[in-house]
């Protein structure tokens, strides 16, 4: 392998694990299913996160009501 593509698969590793640990953490702390984002954020990216935040932390009953 090349230097760059190196850097490019730790790169790569490190948003996944950065962004699973996050998703797991938030989940936790929410009561949300935490082993499956956390599972999830490791396996691809930005889809786990965007899905988080639409599903998990905005409200949307307090959304509806204003």
């Amino acid at each position: 392998m090349v230097g760059w593509e190196i850097a490019l698969v730790v790169a790569v590793v490190g948003i996944l694990l950065c962004q699973s640990s996050w998703l797991f953490k938030d989940a936790k702390k929410r009561s949300r299913y935490p082993w499956f984002w956390g599972i999830w954020g490791l396996i691809q990216f930005p889809m786990p996160l965007l899905c988080y935040l639409l599903i998990v932390r905005v409200n949307w009953s307090k959304r509806r009501n204003n």
